[in-house]
């Protein structure tokens, strides 16, 4: 079958069930080819990626040597099951190299084919793990507000936004939602500007008492992301997650690491885990680990975890695609290209001097509250009024990412009244600047009502 590509955008309002958009909608924007930061639409309309996708293209579009592998590993061996004792030697040569840059002890690996199977996988490993070490009280799962841990019944509870759960419950039970660190919402605290010892003073209290609350004997594990993406690029101060680490260890709660979005070099290290100096008992990572090439998930087990998980019959769950030999091979040389390329480096860097860009261009626009950033994840907090730092009203039928993408073909992400950016790692200074000349083209114009003004 031949499609017109005049005919696309029509085609897909009559066929395609998309995430998150309303029937009513009739804009398509059909992405027909990419290469680096740049990608081209159906209408032959350029664009400058900000986003990365999803938060995944780590090393940009286009790149023939992943396609390459790919097509190589097909022609020998595209698919065999890694259930029970069948493996392949892709899936093998990955976990060694994941194994080999992970922080010690987590040297074992369970592959899923995305984010939300691997949250899912996690939850079920601490309590099966408590379960085998005769705890079975220890069924709790600690979040947080504003988590995003994916959309299956698991992850989907764990997630603490009310749009993931209207609609679908009754949800996954015993699920306790924490107060996110988010120091720029002094209403979070009090309402009154806090030190960021004084935030984690708040959270570590409030977390002891929750405990203490459900039984410290009845909870099985912390989850949560290093620095929270869908909640707004939310970076917790550094002394939150050694002393959350403190605390759960002293009372036998197993840490898992939402790192979906923040591995595989996006904060500057291979993970967020380094960055903030704590090794979690499991990490869940995705995304960046092919770079979106081909859909791929690898949990990082702590072996005082696996140990236990790889008693008796083993750990009673699988994903067809478990071990996929086109995706682990993808991942390894996507892995490859971000040592070689020495993007844990450039993310830092980079991410700097983005971040110094959106500071001289939007530093003091009246709607900009806030610019956070680590490595290439960053954050424009918009607000109606900087000093009592309100949210700024969000209108739907025109709202400043897609009016900055309809101007300028810069895509940004909105997320919790923010402009999200997370580039590929890749990208060059000129673009970091448009980039930050496209926002401010347009921030500049809007009102504290949230009304944009026509160019």
């Amino acid at each position: 079958m031949t499609l017109d590509i005049a005919d696309l955008a029509q085609l897909d309002r009559a066929h395609i069930i998309h995430p998150y958009l309303p029937g009513s909608a009739t804009e398509r924007v059909v992405m027909i080819s990419g290469s680096g930061c740049r990608l081209t639409d159906s209408q032959g309309r350029g664009y400058l990626d900000a986003t990365g996708g999803l938060w995944l293209a780590q090393v940009g579009h286009g790149r023939t040597e992943l396609a390459d592998v790919a097509h190589a590993q097909m022609a020998k061996l595209e698919y065999f099951t890694s259930f029970w004792e069948f493996s392949n030697e892709r899936a093998i040569e990955l976990a060694t190299r994941l194994a080999s840059i992970a922080p010690a002890p987590l040297s074992h690996v369970y592959f899923t084919s995305g984010g939300s199977e691997g949250n899912e996988a996690a939850i079920k490993m601490a309590r099966y793990y408590h379960h085998r070490r005769g705890e079975s009280s220890r069924t709790w799962i600690l979040a947080r507000s504003k988590a995003y841990h994916g959309i299956g019944y698991g992850g989907g509870s764990a997630t603490g936004f009310p749009l993931y759960h209207e609609g679908f419950a009754p949800m996954m039970p015993h699920v306790s939602h924490l107060t996110p660190p988010w120091p720029y919402r002094t209403e979070l605290y009090g309402g009154r500007p806090l030190s960021p010892e004084q935030v984690t003073d708040f959270l570590i209290r409030e977390l002891e008492e929750r405990i203490a609350e459900i039984g410290p004997e009845n909870i099985a594990a912390m989850i949560g992301e290093p620095i929270m993406g869908v909640g707004g690029m939310l970076v917790p101060p550094a002394d939150y997650w050694p002393r959350v680490r403190e605390v759960l260890d002293r009372h036998g709660i197993l840490l898992i690491f939402d790192e979906v979005v923040t591995a595989y070099g996006r904060v500057g290290e291979w993970f967020a885990a380094q960055y903030f100096g704590v090794t979690p008992d499991i990490i869940v990572t995705a995304k960046g680990i092919t770079s979106g090439y081909v859909p791929l998930g690898a949990l990082l087990v702590g072996d005082h975890v696996a140990e236990v998980l790889l008693r008796d019959h083993g750990f009673p769950m699988g994903y067809t695609y478990n071990g996929h030999p086109v995706a682990t091979a993808v991942a390894t040389a996507n892995l490859d290209l971000i040592e070689q390329e020495g993007l844990l480096a450039r993310a830092t860097g980079l991410g700097a001097f983005l971040h110094a860009e959106l500071e001289a261009q939007l530093g003091e626009l009246p709607v900009v509250g806030e610019i956070r950033s680590v490595g290439m994840m960053l954050a424009v907090e918009l607000v109606r009024d900087r000093a009592t730092r309100a949210p700024l009203p969000l209108r739907p039928e025109r709202m400043p990412h897609d009016v900055i993408r309809r101007e300028t073909g810069v895509i940004v992400r909105d997320s919790a009244h923010s402009l999200v950016l997370s580039p590929p790692l890749i990208m060059t200074e000129a673009e970091a600047k448009e980039v930050a000349t496209a926002l401010r083209g347009v921030l500049e114009r809007t009102e504290p009502t949230g009304e944009i003004r026509a160019a």
